[in-house]
């Protein structure tokens, strides 16, 4: 069953992230996020309420507890806001894997609190983050004439933009998975920890809006179902993740759920016609290499 979860969680954030890439360049990053943090919000707040057991959902005030779940939830709007900002302005067949990776530090993490690191999972971690470095750094082919050398370098500031982006969010995510599976999930559970996050997202970001000249202005026709769509979408994997982190070891369950990227790179080549070199490609199949490894 948190095998189940665990790929549900990928394919629900795929499918987000793939449509966020549209959301992002019509809104910006921080506006689509909030509005999308908003959605998932109003969603989950129904599916609580129609269980008839509200209260049921959250533990006693104990602030030890609340200040484990606060950090989680700044830490998770930042990382959410540094993916959305590589989606925003970077190639998302290149930023969508790097930004996967973060359970390679997830994983550092859980052994470090009492999880067993196999042979496997060694030699995953180590694939995922020669992966991220040859995806983000590699440079592509150059041939002698002038133009076509400048056409290479084109192409490579046009590959690595969003990528500082993307390497921020996975370590964003690497430490508040860690934290949500080992001190959020045992007292919130799965539905309470992902509203109590969704709500500390959306007042961050919309505290940000002004100091950041960010528009208040909803979103209407298409766009607003669009942020819909994407908020629906990434809180039922969140849910979903959440609720593998009962079923399996924090570590695997944060590898399966990172799978989302295959989903979102599928999509980006199928639909965006996005085109990657071939040591980016490189790149990409040692990160879900390392990422299967991990989950073994």
């Amino acid at each position: 069953m948190g095998i189940l979860l665990g790929l549900s969680a990928a394919f629900g954030w795929g499918v987000a992230d793939f449509m966020a890439r549209f959301a992002t360049r019509r809104t910006g990053a921080l506006r689509a996020l909030m509005f999308m943090q908003l959605a998932g919000l109003f969603a989950l707040t129904a599916c609580m309420v129609a269980t008839g057991h509200w209260s049921a959902f959250f533990p006693a005030l104990r602030w030890s507890a609340w200040s484990w779940i606060l950090l989680a939830g700044t830490l998770s709007v930042l990382a959410s806001l540094a993916l959305y900002r590589s989606f925003e302005i970077g190639m998302l067949a290149l930023v969508s894997p790097i930004a996967a990776s973060y359970p390679a530090l997830t994983v550092v993490l859980s052994i470090s609190t009492g999880e067993r690191l196999t042979r496997a999972h060694a030699v995953g971690v180590i694939s995922v983050i020669v992966g991220v470095i040859i995806a983000a750094l590699a440079l592509p082919s150059q041939n002698a004439a002038q133009h076509e050398q400048e056409a290479a370098r084109h192409h490579r500031r046009h590959l690595l933009r969003g990528v500082p982006w993307a390497l921020a969010a996975a370590l964003g995510f690497g430490v508040n998975y860690w934290i949500l599976g080992f001190r959020v999930m045992p007292i919130f559970g799965g539905f309470a920890s992902v509203w109590v996050i969704r709500l500390i997202s959306f007042v961050i970001l919309l505290l940000l809006l002004r100091p950041l000249g960010q528009s208040t202005e909803i979103p209407k026709g298409s766009t607003a179902w669009l942020i819909f769509f994407i908020g629906l979408a990434d809180t039922a994997g969140f849910v979903a993740n959440n609720l593998a982190f009962k079923q399996e070891e924090i570590a695997i369950a944060t590898v399966l759920s990172s799978l989302y990227g295959v989903v979102t790179l599928l999509f980006a080549a199928a639909f965006l016609r996005e085109r990657l070199g071939r040591r980016q490609w490189l790149g990409v199949a040692l990160i879900f290499a390392g990422v299967a490894l991990v989950s073994v």
